[in-house]
């Protein structure tokens, strides 16, 4: 389903549907299709929100997690949105607790983490991405996943797009090496809100280990993995991410009825 993208200042973002809101943050390589059975459900509920994060746009200087927190900051104040439900996958969940742990949003009532970083993350495998190399790019795509399939022409395409651009690649360097500098470990128990964490067991990036670690360190959470499912569960196994979301979110009073 294609979404319109609109523009307030210097943000541009999809918004759908009403009610509390849900804030969808992508991570290092995301896209909108990342995002599209949660969009087409949840708008059904909730104002749906997805801000394009300028992942690869922003100065060098500025190119790190932090960078990212401000911008989703800014975003938030910009649009005034209220009873915020915050939902990051891989980076953006790393960006979304950065977020909370430098602004303490009051706005902010919960947070949703899969495949997050912050603590721990393999990244692309063994090594940074390679230029030029479609297959190696194709190889590290389906890593991404437990079922290698995931990984279409449409899915790679954008990957080898981003991957063979040498500017990018530096920011994307960055990003990694802000990453894995950023970590979280001594902040986390400052979240007091509700944190939701949907991981897959076959995540082979931020394993399994990792969401266990969170569970421990995020004093208000709970932890759900799904078999079979790697690093993306929302696009993997999608409904059986929106039941265990759907849940979450009508314990938090989240989800009074169903918009019509």
């Amino acid at each position: 389903m294609k979404y319109e993208i609109k523009q307030h200042d210097k943000f541009r973002f999809i918004e759908e549907g009403g009610g509390q809101t849900l804030v969808l943050l992508h991570g290092l390589f995301g896209a909108l299709s990342n995002f599209s059975d949660l969009i087409d459900y949840f708008k059904n509920y909730m104002k749906v929100v997805v801000p394009m994060l300028p992942l690869l746009d922003m100065d060098i200087l500025n190119t790190s997690v932090s960078g990212l927190a401000k911008y989703v900051n800014k975003f938030i104040e910009t649009r005034g949105y209220e009873d915020v439900h915050l939902l990051g996958n891989s980076l953006g969940g790393h960006v979304g607790l950065v977020y909370l742990l430098r602004n303490e949003p009051w706005q902010v009532k919960s947070i949703i983490l899969t495949g997050s970083s912050g603590l721990f993350e393999n990244g692309m495998g063994d090594s940074y991405p390679k230029r030029g190399d479609r297959e190696y790019i194709r190889k590290k795509t389906a890593y991404t996943f437990f079922d290698p399939a995931m990984a279409t022409e449409e899915l790679v395409d954008e990957v080898f797009e981003i991957t063979n651009n040498r500017l990018k690649v530096i920011k994307i360097i960055a990003l990694a090496k802000s990453a894995i500098r950023n970590n979280l470990e001594e902040e986390l128990g400052k979240i007091t809100i509700p944190a939701l964490l949907i991981w897959g067991k076959n995540d082979n990036i931020t394993p399994p280990f990792v969401a266990e670690e969170f569970k421990k360190l995020l004093p208000n959470s709970e932890l759900h993995f799904i078999d079979k499912c790697g690093h993306a569960p929302m696009m993997e196994v999608p409904e059986e991410f929106n039941k265990i979301l759907l849940n979450f979110l009508q314990r938090q009073g989240a989800i009074v009825t169903k918009v019509s």
